[in-house]
């Protein structure tokens, strides 16, 4: 039986619109949060006061994420637009800041995109100043488009089956294919071998989830550097499809052996990505209609936002309920985990953090531990909720 719901830890209500989309520094030391109104928020974790706070698009954020010294955000305006992230000032630290006293970063480029999808980018660093984007194509919905920054390059275009987009297009512009229209993505390196040995390389993956409810992995073929079109050079390793409605959200373990889905239905979809052979499994909850879905770093636990405005742990092994966390009373559309840290600190329960602590600047080791073992949500009552969460480790008598 799962234990019963605490309390946040934290509230923030830096927002005036529906929370959209959540990111933590790999450092833990600034949270990210977007909203309906193109309004992003930096949030020191430190303080919880805001860092800064801008409009960094005209219509609802889809993504926001830190890649180095930038930050990257993907609005519904078909904008990706990268920024300088700002430093944190001496006088922010010191005394309470309101929104007007903070500085707006800098754009560096933008990037068009098609935001008919609710689909945001997928990141996949090569170094803190280049990497590859995963997007959406710019004419074709089902279809995906890759590109390299900084020099905004479109290096493959149209992964997908072009023949499956054949057959006539909805009036709005809506994918006429089977599958529909790209819901998810997630772009990363996997070893040509398993278990990976010594002579295996890296090859470039692409995982999709579609709006008729299915999962399609997808890996490079082409030469490293060779531009690709209408999906040449690229073969599909494995097709799934758990759901009978639309992918709703997808996360992928921070070691790129499984991902996980969630939909309108009660069905969480499980993928072997690393083999490529998966057909899935479909794991049966009591609770329909989920909009967003996390992996804890260790990829042991996963967070599922509710439109019932909850948020639910499982195991991704049994995908037993752990705890059900309540508070928002609008659906929940984002969830992220707090980065893990080496090695892990004890076994202590929900803790309570002291926000009367005498300098903010300085952080002991164990609560840079609590603060790794945090989940954050966002939700369409606007505001952000920072839960302290448990190790669900086991314990020897």
């Amino acid at each position: 039986m799962a234990l019963p719901s605490p309390s946040p830890t934290h509230l923030l209500r830096s927002h005036s619109s529906a929370a959209s989309t959540l990111f933590i520094s790999t450092d833990n030391e600034r949270l990210y949060s977007g909203d309906g109104a193109g309004q992003v928020v930096i949030t020191s974790t430190r303080s919880l006061r805001p860092l800064a706070s801008w409009k960094a698009h005209t219509d609802s954020l889809l993504g926001v994420e830190e890649w180095g010294s930038q930050i990257i955000t993907h609005g519904r305006d078909n904008k990706i637009h990268v920024w300088a992230r700002p430093e944190e000032s001496a006088s922010i630290r010191q005394g309470p800041a309101t929104l007007l006293d903070l500085s707006t970063p800098t754009i560096c480029y933008s990037l068009d995109v098609n935001a008919l999808n609710y689909c945001r980018f997928s990141l996949l660093e090569a170094s803190k100043q280049e990497g590859l984007l995963a997007v959406p194509n710019l004419v074709e919905s089902a279809l995906a488009d890759i590109w390299s920054l900084p020099s905004r390059q479109r290096l493959h275009a149209a992964i997908g089956d072009p023949q499956d987009t054949s057959a006539a297009p909805f009036s709005d512009g809506r994918s006429g294919s089977k599958s529909g229209i790209i819901m998810s993505m997630h772009l990363f390196h996997a070893p040509t071998s398993v278990p990976p040995s010594s002579t295996s390389t890296n090859e470039l993956r692409l995982l999709c989830a579609y709006e008729d409810g299915s999962v399609v992995l997808r890996r490079r073929t082409a030469p490293e550097n060779k531009q690709t079109v209408e999906g040449r050079g690229w073969e599909v390793l494995s097709k799934s499809k758990l759901h009978v409605e639309s992918v709703m959200a997808m996360a992928v373990s921070a070691d790129h052996t499984f991902a996980l889905t969630v939909s309108a239905d009660h069905l969480v979809g499980r993928y072997d990505i690393l083999k490529g052979a998966s057909e899935g499994t479909a794991f049966k909850t009591k609770h329909p209609g989920n909009g967003a879905i996390a992996i804890r770093g260790d990829g042991r636990i996963c967070a599922i936002g509710g439109w019932d405005g909850k948020v639910r742990l499982y195991s991704t092994k049994t995908f037993k309920l752990l705890r059900t966390l309540v508070y928002h009373k609008q659906g929940c559309q984002a969830v992220t985990f707090a980065c893990a840290m080496d090695p892990p600190f004890g076994n202590a329960s929900f803790l309570e953090e002291d926000d009367s602590s005498g300098d903010e600047d300085e952080m002991t080791i164990e609560e840079k531990h609590a603060r790794a073992r945090w989940l954050i949500a966002g939700s369409a009552d606007a505001k952000v909720s920072i839960w302290a969460l448990m190790s669900f480790e086991k314990t020897s008598a």
